[in-house]
């Protein structure tokens, strides 16, 4: 067992066994809001239930079997910081030394038991429009930057949605406005923070720069590509709402297979209903084992995987499944 000391009270962990060939990997690190943990009927309940706690159990449950079978070459690492600045995630990296041999990172998010086809784009702006200020009483001498702001809005919203692709809707939310001095004051500057979860055929970004007034200014604060991940035969293929250290950690061996999966329904994650159900919980041990044994009873081989993009290619196409639905996920 390796302890990782980030620095400021935070540790990433990770246990190997043998030389690693297959890397499990989820966060240690749940979003704030305590909800009291309880298990009502054939449900666990609980902040974490999901969203990583039972990941963890799951994967080293399934480790446990994995290595009961006669199986080694396996690897767990928990990182911190998933949630708020994947400060682990990237501090991980620093563990490329151990874990040489990878042919598969299988990092642990609720996907309803699917395979993520791959990760959308995440770009965070803060959209400026500047005025003129003036005396509330003579709006008219000045330029009010609130009005214009609003007017970029509008035609923002008004965008058209480009049709779904292999990582799902390209999708927008604007989540904090703010502007001018006084209630009567002409406002001289308002300005709007908005993310885009970004699709290799999205338009919406253009967009935004096209309906851009005279007086508008786009920041980009945040730009993180899409990521494809591996396609596997015999597993259920689904796109994904949300982010995650994924792209990060897939640095640590650039020819693994990238997989993103776990048990739990991501519309309860980061919600006071977050839970698992006993059986979902079991179903993920069963995926996390299958995926294992995938790798581990293959003949030891530099793995080949979908790699991160710059522009669209094309793609085996996933085996059906229901789109993975509910709210996108923390800034990653």
């Amino acid at each position: 067992m390796t302890r990782q000391d980030l620095g400021d009270g935070r540790v990433n962990l990770l246990a190997t066994w043998g030389n690693p060939r297959v890397l499990y990997n989820t966060h240690l690190d749940v979003v704030p809001g305590e909800l009291p943990v309880a298990i009502k009927g054939d449900r666990i309940h609980g902040r974490g239930a999901i969203d990583a706690k039972g990941q963890i159990v799951s994967q080293l449950c399934a480790i446990e079997r994995l290595l009961a079978a006669g199986h080694g070459d396996l690897a767990w690492l928990g990182v911190s910081g998933e949630e708020t600045d994947s400060e682990g995630a990237r501090a991980a990296l620093a563990l490329k030394p151990a874990l040489s041999g990878l042919e598969a990172i299988v990092v642990g998010e609720p996907t309803n038991l699917a395979l993520a086809t791959g990760q959308k784009g995440f770009v965070r702006m803060r959209l400026h429009c500047e005025g003129k200020s003036a005396h509330g009483g003579t709006p008219w001498l000045g330029e009010n930057a609130i009005h214009a702001l609003c007017d970029w809005i509008v035609r923002i919203r008004a965008l058209p949605v480009p049709p779904a692709g292999e990582l799902g809707i390209e999708v927008f939310n604007i989540g904090t406005i703010s502007g001018g001095r006084a209630a009567n004051v002409v406002p001289d500057h308002a300005e709007a923070e908005l993310t885009l979860r970004q699709i290799p055929e999205g338009t919406i970004l253009a967009g935004i720069r096209a309906s851009k007034p005279e007086n508008g200014r786009l920041e980009i604060l945040l730009d993180e590509p899409w990521d494809r991940f591996a396609i596997l035969a015999g597993f259920r293929h689904s796109p994904v709402p949300f982010g995650s250290d994924l792209p990060t950690l897939r640095a640590l061996a650039p020819g693994a297979a990238a997989i993103l999966a776990g048990p739990g329904d991501p519309v309860l994650a980061h919600t006071p209903l977050e839970s698992m159900g006993i059986g979902e919980l079991v179903q993920g041990i069963d995926l996390f084992e299958a995926l294992g044994r995938h790798f581990l009873c293959a003949a030891p081989q530099a793995a080949t995987a979908p790699q991160a993009a710059t522009a669209p290619q094309a793609a085996t196409a996933p085996q059906a499944a229901p789109p993975v639905s509910g709210p996108a996920r923390k800034e990653s």
